[in-house]
């Protein structure tokens, strides 16, 4: 925990520990799964999968499967508190003539009566379809796909962002369902925790969430839209959150404002819950009171690893106050934090022994330093990589040391980019150690443009930066051979349906070549 914190307040230090022994402890009694009665032969009235299916983190030979039921979605679910027995089966055909797997699961009302299945025992880089059955009701089907063993020649996928119900429509997921793809990765800000005044589109059922009622309703108004569910359907995720899944720009125990560390991680608990119970997630990242271990490592054969990254949990506090302003000597503070020692460890022990051709760290802020402002005095957003310096620079050096073909996803800023990573952005002939790519949002910040004259500006005076955009959409990724095309998928309008998909631009990244250059 960083010294210099603008958030701190000593007085919290013993009611911290005494809210983390009791939060932990209820923690522990999840992992326990449902101690309640059994509802035996439930008969809902109605369909209680309205919250529709997803399946996410594949290997060469399983899945996780989700689902949750929910008759009152917005209200809690509609539930009584009875564990429901559920059967899932995973077929061969989208008609189910030939079911490969099948069982029993519990939806737990400690887990928002959600379930989680780890199938295993299927065949490598192949199409599964899936679906659900409880009381006499059938869920929609979905379809997952395992991950290659060895080398494939091909791999494509696609990463979104930042899909802020209040200020969009999600017309990029309608054209997203119908890409060729085997996998999205989703890289944080799947809800927004405020409600505003001004609604762009549409509005939030509610003011500001703080309990674990708030937020599985929050995850239930936008898991009720059909284009959402539909992406979901089609593909498997990996996903990981940033910022607003809690409190926006929170840094590990500290609230954006004022909110006493205590009550705070009371508030963290119930977020993280309420994400497990709505994602497709293995039981490892069940979360514990107000932690939960999301980082972890995604493999597509030795052709691709994924890193999946959480620079939430355990960053400390922002310098210079947060805010986008000139840097302070906090933004160098040698005990800073971005991943906390734990995870990155992790990450390099993992990048130093990685067969994988490409490897892929799946984060949420911009690694690449971002000027804002007046070039003569510039200022920078401290929440983002450039105002941790000295992490910024170990992980930098640590992709320049030998790791194969690094490439960085990004969301959390709702624009395009395309940067040059570097080992320093105020020499132009640094060289650069990899690329990182920055999706834009699927609805945050409303309709958005092209702007040719921001571009412009912003790639004059730091060359690091590629490109700029700020339509929204995401970013369609084809890795085939020594060759990674970045297509960048963009609508002119969230905020009404029906608007066009189109490639605004396209990125090539070629082995052994650290850097993208325009296709």
């Amino acid at each position: 925990m960083s010294p210099i914190s603008s958030r701190s307040d000593p007085r919290r230090g013993l009611d911290r520990r005494l809210f983390l022994t009791r939060l932990t402890a209820a923690g522990a009694g999840l992992m326990g799964v449902s101690a309640c009665r059994r509802w035996v032969r439930p008969r809902f009235g109605a369909n209680p999968f309205t919250l529709g299916v997803a399946s996410g983190d594949p290997t060469a030979n399983g899945v996780v499967l989700w689902t949750r039921l929910a008759l009152d979605p917005m209200q809690g679910g509609g539930l009584p508190a009875e564990q429901v027995e559920v059967l899932w089966e995973v077929a061969a055909d989208e008609r189910f003539s030939r079911v490969l797997r099948s069982g029993m699961a519990a939806a737990a009302p400690e887990l928002g009566h959600s379930v989680h299945v780890e199938v295993d025992g299927l065949d490598p880089d192949r199409w599964y379809w899936y679906r659900f059955r409880a009381g006499g009701e059938e869920s929609a089907v979905g379809r997952t796909r395992t991950v290659p063993l060895g080398r494939p020649d091909r791999f494509r996928f696609a990463f979104v962002s930042c899909q802020h119900f209040e200020q969009g429509l999600y017309t990029a997921y309608e054209h997203l369902a119908d890409e060729d793809l085997s996998l999205v990765v989703h890289l944080g800000d799947y809800i927004y925790e405020t409600a505003a005044r001004d609604a762009q589109v549409r509005r939030h059922a509610s003011d500001e969430i703080e309990s674990l009622d708030d937020y599985r309703n929050r995850y239930a108004q936008y898991r009720l839209d059909p284009l959402l569910q539909r992406a979901h359907a089609r593909f498997p995720w990996v996903v990981t959150w940033d910022d607003h899944e809690v409190d926006n720009n929170y840094a590990g125990p500290f609230a954006q404002d004022s909110t006493p560390e205590a009550q705070f991680l009371e508030r963290r608990a119930h977020a993280y819950q309420a994400y497990y119970e709505v994602m497709p997630l293995r039981r490892t990242t069940l979360p514990r009171g107000p932690d939960m271990h999301l980082f972890r490592r995604v493999d597509v054969g030795t052709l691709a690893t994924f890193y999946v990254l959480d620079t939430r949990q355990y960053r400390t506090d922002q310098p210079c106050g947060d805010g986008v302003k000139p840097a302070c000597d906090g933004v160098f503070d040698p005990d800073a934090r971005m991943l906390g020692q734990e995870q990155e460890r992790w990450l390099f022990r993992e990048l130093d022994r990685s067969p994988a051709h490409w490897n892929i760290l799946a984060q949420q802020v911009p690694l690449v330093t971002m000027e804002r402002g007046d070039p003569e005095s510039p200022k920078y957003s401290m929440d983002k990589w450039g105002a941790y310096a000295v992490p910024q620079w170990r992980v930098t050096r640590r992709l320049a040391d030998g790791v194969s073909n690094p490439v960085v996803l990004t969301g959390d800023v709702h624009t395009n980019w395309v940067g040059d990573v570097r080992t320093s952005y105020e020499d132009p002939d640094a060289p650069t150690v990899a690329t990182e790519l920055i999706g834009t949002s699927i609805s945050s910040g409303g309709d958005g443009g092209d702007y040719p004259e921001t571009r412009a500006a912003i790639m004059s005076r730091q060359p690091h930066i590629r490109y700029f955009n700020a339509e929204r959409g995401y970013v369609r990724c084809d890795l085939s051979g020594d060759r990674w095309t970045a297509d960048f998928r963009t609508v002119p309008y969230v905020s009404r349906p029906g608007a066009p998909i189109v490639t605004r631009a396209s990125f090539v990244v070629t082995s052994g070549r650290p850097g993208a250059v325009r296709a």
